[in-house]
């Protein structure tokens, strides 16, 4: 969405002034022309009854319906639809969503943002969350307050700490990303005949910049290697499109080697649709919003906006989003550029996408058309707002204060910019209205503790006027305990804003180093994404360091859960915390992974001098995580043998091995544990990775003094390496199957035999937009 820095003002007038509000078409007592087009016949093909209606409009039917303000046709009884829906960690504010002013649909659960749901390592967590966000959105969508579609998850991952939405992401690391992506997607798109919701993978691909150094996301040409395109960028869009089959998928505004990504046939046709097969519901493709104005206006592309609509068609893209009225289609079809049969094909994709969910299939087709606003912010919704939070937050550091000893004789200065009600920054980026909202200041007054409160700074520097310290030092200096509720909020980073530093806000650190100085038991919790937290973890005044990203609705309740010992921290960081000099070290525009002569590496799979590593987390108590005894030591693997045994379709799914691990609490606190294994050794193309994640599991509730055994599977796929061509290959050598970080057990491996070609990636054209006829637009 462009322009954010007025988003949450303008989106609340968009959704008030919503394009009418949904309607399900009457296939029943409907006009004539509807009730007997073979749309209405539940017993034929969604792509036949697609086809019928589509066949039934005139061309300027067609064309005012090619855009997210579809205007419908109401000759066959068909009304407006808005395809723009939000629902990123619940049901959000968006032009298709309409939050009314009081009563029923005036909120929904906010849960955890991605970031911080993503650090549970709970793949069933996040299948249960996605469920109960679409059951709230099903209920919006039978009320007319919603869509059937929903733009959601952001899957790009997130490589660079600047990136102004990162907190939208599962993280940094591809292998994380698409186990999100699998739980989220059968959570959201249900597993029934007729689609829950239809989700929507974005941005595809290779956007991860919004305005950094003079360059902004609407003209930024994204320029990667083969090997980082297919390895890194695309994994989590081929768990999106092959694996999970996605209903939807959005292209993004960013250029891939020259081409605009929702122009780019390469990107569109030749990989998403033709190579990983993503035809079987002939799901459609969305723009981003104004991404088809970049084309002219910023890519320098074409030259008129009607020239703009046809490329962007004629590609595969088969809806475009526009921020107002810019998109000529009319004039591509007029000027003879866009050919009936291209809109034919987008309008039936997407109209099989609303069939399949129901759209005219009348109310007792599905138990979805039944969800209400009895639905919507139920108890368990609750629970799973706040399990969200309090099992994903991060203890960075502990020197023993936490869990905390204390009664409701004790007092708390509770400190910062969102320590209390009146900042809704808990909610983050693409948030809809909460039902209630508890900071820190609401859970502590529940738990009967004596509070004093003092707001701090934001993104002030250290030279700004001072308005906060006085008080700050007061509420410190009457209190037994100190904590600072500070980090980073939207005005720091969010979607059109990078961040230029990632060291901590110069008047928030100087506040801390005040706080400090007194001596106290201190805390201090992170809002936002990653700093350099190196003041703070070599400061021996300060006790103890959480990381709660943006923890939703009642992330104040799940701070102090975690704070108090009701819920252990187990959570891990899903990226990496690099030096404040990281910044220095290498452009945003460099898209490469690999260190070089002008970049230190990306990702803690190349770079290794991070402050705190990817997957880094504290707990109350101590663990002794082993591999079990027969647990690959030592075996050896023939590769031909293991492929001649492998009967998928995609033989990168194929099982490897099933490894057990023991996890004993070895500590006198019963906490969860999250297990991550890592792949390392010196295979395939040189340079070799550190290591890269290849299994993860949540062990559960280990008592103190118990021990849990659990199961970490590895695929095929998983060993692989992508060569310098984009092909995934399975290659011999000596590997080392790494446990927990850091590092608490090693296991090794061999594979032998000659190296085999797992996927065999298409070779890109030079011109990515080969076929979309752009040549005939491109200003010479």
């Amino acid at each position: 969405m462009r322009h954010p820095e007025k988003s949450l003002l303008c989106l609340s007038l968009l959704s008030a002034q919503a394009l009418g509000r949904m309607t399900f078409p009457n296939c029943v007592s409907g006009p004539e022309i509807l009730t007997t087009n073979l749309v209405c016949n539940k017993t034929a093909s969604p792509a036949e009854r697609a086809a019928s209606l589509i066949s039934a409009w005139n061309i300027t039917e067609k064309l005012v319906n090619l855009v997210d303000k579809s205007l419908g046709a109401p000759r066959l009884g068909l009304g407006a639809y808005d395809w723009w829906n939000e629902a990123l960690h619940g049901v959000g504010w968006s032009v298709g969503v309409a939050f009314k002013p009081s009563g029923e649909f005036s909120h929904a659960t906010s849960f955890a943002s991605p970031i911080l749901l993503s650090a549970a390592f709970d793949d069933d967590l996040v299948y249960t969350i996605a469920d109960a966000i679409s059951t709230e959105a099903r209920a919006y969508s039978n009320s007319g307050n919603g869509g059937l579609d929903y733009w959601t998850p952001n899957i790009n991952p997130y490589k660079d700490p600047r990136w102004g939405r990162g907190s939208e992401t599962p993280g940094e690391d591809p292998f994380r990303i698409k186990g999100y992506v699998k739980a989220l997607i059968d959570g959201l798109q249900g597993n029934e005949n007729i689609t829950k919701v239809i989700a929507t993978c974005k941005h595809y691909a290779a956007y991860d910049l919004e305005h950094w150094g003079g360059i902004k996301r609407y003209e930024f040409d994204a320029i990667i290697s083969m090997q980082d395109l297919v390895e890194y960028y695309l994994p989590p869009f081929q768990q999106c499109a092959r694996d999970s089959k996605v209903k939807s998928i959005m292209c993004s505004y960013n250029s891939v080697n020259g081409t605009p990504a929702c122009a780019s046939t390469y990107l569109m046709e030749t990989v998403l649709r033709d190579f990983w097969e993503w035809t079987d519901e002939n799901q459609y493709i969305t723009s981003d919003c104004n991404a088809i104005l970049n084309f002219h206006e910023d890519h320098n592309y074409t030259t008129t906006a009607a020239q703009s609509a046809a490329v962007s068609f004629i590609s595969g893209t088969d809806s475009i989003c526009e921020v107002g009225t810019n998109t000529d289609v009319a004039g591509a079809w007029n000027q003879s550029l866009l050919p009936e049969p291209v809109i034919d094909q987008a309008l039936r994709r997407m109209y099989e996408g609303l069939i399949r969910a129901g759209l005219f299939d009348g109310p007792d087709a599905t138990p979805y058309r039944s969800l209400s606003w009895k639905d919507v912010n139920t108890l368990e919704a609750q629970v799973l707002a706040l399990r969200s939070a309090a099992e994903s937050i991060v203890l960075k550091k502990n020197d023993g204060l936490l869990p905390l000893n204390i009664d409701n004789d004790t007092s708390i200065a509770l400190i910062g910019f969102w320590s209390d009600a009146r900042n809704i920054a808990m909610l983050g980026g693409y948030a809809g209205i909460p039902p209630y909202y508890n900071a820190p200041l609401q859970a502590a007054q529940k738990l009967g503790f004596q509070v004093a409160t003092a707001t701090g700074p934001v993104k002030q520097t250290a030279s700004d006027t001072d308005t906060w310290t006085t008080a700050a030092l007061e509420a410190a200096n009457k209190s037994d305990i100190v904590m600072y509720f500070g980090g980073n909020d939207m005005t720091i980073e969010s979607e059109e804003l990078d961040r230029t530093s990632i060291a901590w806000p110069g008047a928030q650190l100087a506040l801390i180093q005040k706080l400090s100085a007194l001596g106290k038991p201190f805390i201090v919790v992170e809002l936002g994404d990653q700093n350099d937290d190196t003041p703070l973890l070599n400061d021996d005044n300060i006790s103890a360091v959480l990381w709660a990203g943006f923890p939703g609705q009642d992330g104040g309740t799940a701070v102090f859960d975690v704070l108090t010992g009701k819920t252990a921290p187990a959570g891990r960081l899903p990226t990496t915390v690099y030096p404040a000099e990281y910044v220095d070290q290498v452009p945003m525009t460099d898209m490469s992974l690999r260190p070089s002569g002008t970049s230190p590496g990306r990702t803690y799979k190349w770079y290794d001098k991070a402050v705190l590593p990817f997957g880094f987390g504290l707990h109350y108590t101590t663990f002794k995580a082993s591999f079990g005894i027969d647990a690959l030591v030592n075996k050896t693997y023939d590769i031909s043998q293991l492929l001649s045994s492998c009967n998928l379709k995609y033989v990168d799914l194929c099982p490897f091995e099933t490894v057990g691990i023991s996890v004993k609490n070895t500590g006198n606190v019963t906490s969860d544990f999250v297990a991550l294994a890592f792949l390392s050794g010196e295979h395939g193309p040189a340079p070799y990775p550190i290591k890269e994640l290849a299994a993860y599991t949540r062990v559960k509730e280990v008592k103190a003094g118990e021990a849990k055994d659990a199961k970490l599977s590895l695929k095929i796929g998983d060993l692989a390496r992508v060569d310098d061509r984009g092909n995934t290959v399975l290659y011999p050598g000596t590997y080392e199957f790494l446990l927990d970080v850091p590092t608490q057990d090693t296991v090794s491996f061999e594979l032998t035999g000659e190296a085999k070609t797992l996927i065999e990636f298409p070779e890109p054209p030079a011109d990515l937009g080969e076929g979309n006829g752009h040549e005939k637009f491109t200003p010479k």
